[in-house]
């Protein structure tokens, strides 16, 4: 099992996948309950009966967080969702604020998703993961990486075979990240903190280009980051 000491102000990959690399988002109804979860956790205070009781229409019975002051734990700035696995970039903001962040979507989702799909015990492979973001070429490459995780679910498996215009029609389709929202496109604005990025990056058209000509080089890359993602 890993122990992590998180520090305020640090920005660090937090990634997992479901335990024997079993799918953990089975429909549009799962993905979109991971983003609310995403959302209505990243809070101090504590949250009993979140929505775990399913309505007819289908949606999930969130209750009202936006109307109270939030008290974030965490900033996400970069998260993907994938069929078996997940990957966020996280700012701690307060003291044990990913610890307790993870700790609430972990076992928030996995209640959600046994007693939907009628079935008990671990969702996710062990602990989650966690790497320091302390290196600028990490900080640099880290979003294009996870920001074009799903080009994996194409026919070519992400590789620059598929042509970098082509592989942005499908990111700019895939729904279930942040990617839309850093290239100027609202999807899910509540859930991230992406002002600090952006001005990074110089904006969302700059974003863009810089995943166009990244695409290009991802063969490159790949080496690079794999230093920090321990997989």
């Amino acid at each position: 099992m890993y122990t992590y000491l998180f520090s305020v102000g640090q920005i660090y990959h937090v990634y997992n996948r479901g335990v024997e690399k079993r799918v953990i988002f089975l429909s549009d109804r799962d993905y979109r309950r991971f983003v609310d979860d995403l959302f209505v956790f990243n809070d101090e205070a504590s949250i009993t009966n979140l929505g775990y009781n399913l309505v007819s229409a289908g949606k999930l019975q969130i209750q009202s967080v936006e109307a109270k002051k939030k008290r974030p734990l965490v900033d996400i700035l970069v998260f993907t969702l994938m069929p078996n696995h997940f990957h966020l970039i996280l700012r701690q903001r307060k003291d044990n604020g990913i610890i307790k962040f993870m700790q609430k979507l972990g076992t928030g989702y996995t209640m959600y998703f046994n007693k939907r799909y009628e079935r008990v015990g671990g969702l996710f492979q062990g602990a989650y993961k966690a790497v320091l973001i302390n290196k600028q070429a990490h900080f640099i490459h880290l979003p294009y990486y996870i920001h074009t995780n799903p080009l994996e679910l194409t026919p070519y498996r992400g590789r620059t075979s598929i042509g970098a215009e082509e592989a942005m029609k499908f990111l700019e389709n895939y729904r279930w990240s942040s990617f839309l929202d850093y290239i100027g496109k609202r999807n899910f604005p509540h859930v991230i903190s992406r002002k600090f990025l952006l001005k990074f990056f110089g904006g969302p058209a700059k974003y863009k280009k810089d995943i166009l000509d990244w695409l290009n080089e991802k063969d490159r890359s790949l080496e690079l980051i794999r230093s920090f993602t321990l997989e």
